[in-house]
C-alpha cells in the first residue's frame, strides 16, 4: 500500500487499542492490526471473563448466606452452566464492541489478521505491506504450558479454554496457585466443583504479601477449596479416561485440570526483524519511554513483561503513542495496583512489609493494620473478613505499600495508590483526611492511625 501511516499498532488488547486511539487523538494516522477481536486476552478470555465468573460466584455466596439476615429463601443453588457462559459471552460482546465503537470514531485503520514486523517501517499482513513511520508492538501474550509427562490430556485446559466449558466439573485440580489459580478456584468451588490447588511453591500468591496469601489460603479452605502447597507436579496419568494429577508421589483424581502456571510474551509480532531486539527471558526489553533498541518501535504490556496487567499495559500504550508523536514521556510503574478477585477481594500497591524492610532496613519501616471485623460497614454488612495493612517509611510516613484483603478491595486500593502517587504521608491520611462514616475506606485511615500508634478504634497496645 501506498499510504504512510503515522502510527501501526500490532495487536487490540489493553495496551493496543488504548494507544491507537490515543495516537489519533493526537493527530497521528493510525492502523491497528488484531488476529482476533479487538479487546485482547484482557476482555475476550481473562479479566472480563473471570470477574464475570466470579460476580457469579458471590451471587452463589450470598444467596446461601441471606438467611443470617432473616432473608426467607432457599439456600439450596444450583448453576446452569451454558447460561453461565451466555452471560459471560455477552458481557465480552459489549465490551469488545465497545472497544471497537471507540477505534471506529476516532478513525482508526483497523486490520484484521496476523501482523508482523516485515521492516523498520513496514508490516506485512496476510500477504500485503503497510507502512508506517512509528510502530507499537502489542502482541500480548499465550497462556504458558510446561513440559510435564501427560500434559496433553484431553481434559487439561488453560485458562482460555476453561471459561468455555458448559459443564461444572464434579473434580477440577487446579496446577497453580497464582492469581488466575485461586480466582478460577473460588468460581469453580461456588459453582459446585471439588477444587483442588497445587502450587510448587511455600504459599498462593507468592508475589503479593505473606500476609495476603495466609488470608487467601485460609478464605479458599473455608468454602472447601484442597490447598497443597510446595508440591511438584511430577506428571499426569490416565485412569478410565479420566486425568489423574501426580503432585508429589501423591495422586489426585479429577475431572479436569486447569493449567495456570502464568503466561507467556507473544513474540510473533516480531517476524523479520526478531534478531534485531533484545530479549531477556522471552519478553522484548524497552525504556521507560517504552522504545525497543530499534528507535522508531515501541513494545507495550505483556510483550515486554514489566508488569503483565492490563491497566500498566494501557498507560504503556498511551506514553508509547505520545512519543511516537514527538512527545517525551516516561511511563511511571512505581505505583500500579494488583488485585485478586475472590471471596473476599484482595488488592496491593507499592512495597510489601518484608519488601520495605529489605529495602530500608526493619527499624526504618513502620506497619499499621486494621481488621474489617472492627469496622462498621463491614459489620453491618456481613462481611468481616479481611484488613487493610499499610507500610510506611518511619522518618517521614511517606506511604510506601498497601495491602488490602475484604469486600471491595479492589475498589478501596484506588485510595492508597493515588495518595502514594501523590507522596502523601500516613500523618495527613490520619489527621487531615475525613473518610466517611460508616464505609470500608474508613480501614485505610485506621491502619494509618495504627502505623503512628494512635488508632482511635483499636484497643491500647500493650507495651
Amino acid at each position: 500500500m501506498d499510504k504512510i501511516y503515522d502510527i501501526a499498532v500490532i495487536g487490540g488488547g489493553p495496551a493496543g487499542y488504548i494507544a491507537a486511539i490515543k495516537g489519533a487523538q493526537l493527530g497521528a494516522s493510525v492502523v491497528l492490526f488484531e488476529k482476533d477481536v479487538v479487546g485482547g486476552t484482557c476482555l475476550n478470555r481473562g479479566c472480563i471473563p473471570t470477574k464475570t465468573y466470579a460476580k457469579t460466584a458471590e451471587y452463589i455466596h450470598h444467596i446461601k448466606e441471606a438467611s443470617l439476615r432473616g432473608i426467607v429463601n432457599d439456600p439450596k443453588v444450583g448453576i446452569d452452566m451454558p447460561k453461565v457462559v451466555q452471560y459471560k459471552n455477552g458481557v465480552v460482546k459489549k465490551l469488545t464492541g465497545g472497544v471497537a465503537a471507540l477505534l471506529r470514531s476516532n478513525g482508526v485503520d483497523v486490520v484484521k489478521g496476523v501482523a508482523k514486523l516485515a521492516s523498520e517501517t513496514t508490516i506485512e499482513c496476510d500477504g500485503k505491506i503497510y507502512n508506517a513511520k512509528n510502530t507499537i508492538l502489542c502482541g500480548g501474550s499465550k497462556a504458558g504450558v510446561i513440559p510435564i509427562p501427560g500434559v496433553e490430556h484431553k481434559d487439561v485446559m488453560t485458562s482460555d479454554g476453561i471459561l468455555d466449558i458448559t459443564e461444572v466439573p464434579a473434580r477440577l485440580c487446579i496446577i497453580g496457585g497464582g492469581v488466575i489459580g485461586c480466582e478460577i478456584a473460588n468460581a469453580f468451588q461456588a459453582f459446585g466443583s471439588q477444587v483442588t490447588i497445587v502450587e510448587m511453591m511455600p504459599r498462593l500468591v507468592a508475589n503479593m504479601d505473606e500476609d495476603i496469601s495466609a488470608a487467601i489460603k485460609k478464605s479458599l479452605e473455608k468454602a472447601g477449596v484442597k490447598v497443597m502447597l510446595g508440591k511438584q507436579v511430577d506428571g499426569i496419568q490416565d485412569k478410565g479416561g479420566k486425568p489423574v494429577v501426580v503432585a508429589s508421589g501423591e495422586p489426585i483424581e479429577c475431572d479436569k485440570v486447569l493449567l495456570s502456571i502464568g503466561r507467556f510474551a507473544d513474540l510473533e509480532c516480531l517476524g523479520a526483524l526478531k534478531d534485531k531486539f533484545e530479549i531477556v527471558r522471552g519478553k522484548v526489553v524497552v525504556d521507560d519511554y517504552m522504545r525497543t533498541k530499534i528507535p522508531n518501535i515501541y513494545a507495550c504490556g505483556d510483550i515486554n513483561g514489566r508488569i503483565m496487567l492490563a491497566h500498566p499495559g494501557s498507560k504503556m500504550g498511551e506514553v508509547a503513542a505520545i512519543n511516537c508523536m514527538g512527545g517525551h514521556e516516561k511511563c511511571d510503574l512505581r505505583y500500579v495496583p494488583s488485585c485478586l478477585y475472590t471471596i473476599p477481594e484482595a488488592s496491593s500497591v507499592g512495597l510489601t512489609e518484608a519488601q520495605a524492610k529489605e529495602k530500608l532496613g526493619a527499624d526504618n519501616v513502620i506497619v499499621g493494620k486494621f481488621p474489617f471485623s472492627a469496622n462498621g460497614r463491614s459489620i453491618a454488612s456481613g462481611t468481616t473478613e479481611g484488613f487493610v495493612k499499610v507500610v510506611a517509611d518511619k522518618k517521614y510516613g511517606e506511604l510506601l505499600g498497601c495491602q488490602i484483603v475484604g469486600a471491595d478491595a479492589a475498589e478501596m486500593i484506588a485510595e492508597p495508590t493515588a495518595l502514594m502517587q501523590m507522596e502523601i504521608t500516613v500523618h495527613e491520611v490520619a489527621d487531615k483526611i475525613i473518610h466517611a462514616h460508616p464505609s470500608f475506606s474508613e480501614a485505610f485511615m485506621d491502619a494509618c492511625c495504627d502505623a503512628l500508634g494512635e488508632c482511635l478504634n483499636l484497643p491500647k497496645k500493650k507495651k
